[in-house]
């Protein structure tokens, strides 16, 4: 059988109509670049960021692996390990020119902080409170003796009420602590007298019980402990000993208490408040003293700055109650 030959021109011709056919045929089963079918799977692939969207491949192919960043990388300089994160959102604002390097302690102030976003600079209002209100450390809340005994004191007189108190501290052989106010020490010298001769002891309870007292700046609180312990020394003559001091509200700070200490006296805290002031009967301040009172305690009642007729009733009872429990009366830690 005689093969006819194609002449070369016509060869390559239908060769070249062959492969042309076969590539459209391809596309169709495939789906070619930007046909429906080929935009539903570009869907459902997950994107992959790259380096820079104009970086590709030879003719248009996939970018490199090694031009897509880490997650965070980019063009920002990584923060040095040792590095603390601002706590702010916003990592362009200014740190405040007074802040401190290193994160300090909570602080125990009365002033608000700053919210975040403050401008910087905008603490400067507040720079000298910050030791100001630190808690005190040194109250004493205990009996000198310890055992079984009890420390009654009584605050803001002398009063009118002053008198009653001592006469019944006198029935029953009770020792007290009178913290007293300067203003009342001066009006009433002759109770102030009273009591030392009689066999208790003064405290300082501040010139005129300013409260809240943290609030106060220094020089006034000096001026209140100061003048106070003079102004008892004077009513009472003869220089006596005053060993404690008192804040108003039991206002204790790191730093009224190192005033106190630097002019002799120490902090007198209490361990019972019946809160005989607020006058809230003679019944509750009796059953409240009852309740609490544990050996060593340091009892707060009050002999001046108001009527004080409930008091004295609750301490007709509570007195001989005291004895009846075994309690002696003894003076606060000094």
């Amino acid at each position: 059988m005689v093969k006819s030959r194609i002449p070369a021109p016509r060869r390559s011709l239908l060769l070249g109509a062959s492969a042309l056919l076969g590539t459209s045929a391809l596309l169709v089963a495939c789906g070619a670049q930007g046909s429906p079918s080929a935009a539903g799977d570009a869907a459902h692939r997950p994107a992959v960021p790259s380096a820079s969207t104009g970086t590709t491949g030879a003719a248009g192919g996939t970018p490199s692996v090694a031009a897509r960043p880490t997650p965070g990388e980019g063009t920002e300089t990584p923060a040095a390990p040792d590095r603390t994160p601002e706590p702010s959102a916003s990592s362009t604002a200014p740190a405040s020119p007074h802040a401190s390097p290193t994160p300090s302690a909570p602080r125990t102030t009365a002033v608000p902080s700053q919210p975040s976003g403050s401008p910087a600079g905008s603490t400067a209002a507040t720079p000298s409170q910050p030791s100001s209100h630190a808690p005190a450390t040194g109250v004493l809340r205990h009996t000198a003796s310890g055992g079984r005994t009890v420390a009654l004191t009584f605050d803001d007189g002398p009063g009118p009420a002053t008198g009653q108190v001592l006469d019944l501290l006198a029935q029953y052989g009770a020792k007290a602590t009178f913290c007293e106010i300067g203003d009342n020490a001066k009006t009433r010298p002759a109770a102030v007298q009273r009591i030392l001769a009689e066999g208790h002891r003064l405290c300082d309870h501040t010139v005129d019980h300013p409260q809240p007292m943290h609030t106060r700046p220094h020089e006034q609180q000096v001026a209140e402990i100061a003048d106070a312990k003079s102004m008892i020394e004077n009513a009472a003559g003869n220089s006596p000993t005053i060993t404690w001091w008192r804040a108003p509200g039991g206002d204790f700070t790191a730093e009224n208490e190192r005033i106190g200490a630097d002019l002799g006296m120490k902090s007198l805290g209490w361990t019972v408040d019946p809160r005989d002031w607020s006058r809230p009967g003679v019944q509750a301040i009796v059953s409240n003293v009852q309740q609490n009172l544990r050996p060593g305690g340091v009892v707060l009642m009050h002999d001046g700055g108001g009527d004080r007729s409930q008091t004295v009733a609750a301490l007709k009872q509570l007195l001989p109650w005291m004895v009846a429990q075994g309690y002696a009366f003894d003076f606060p830690q000094s």
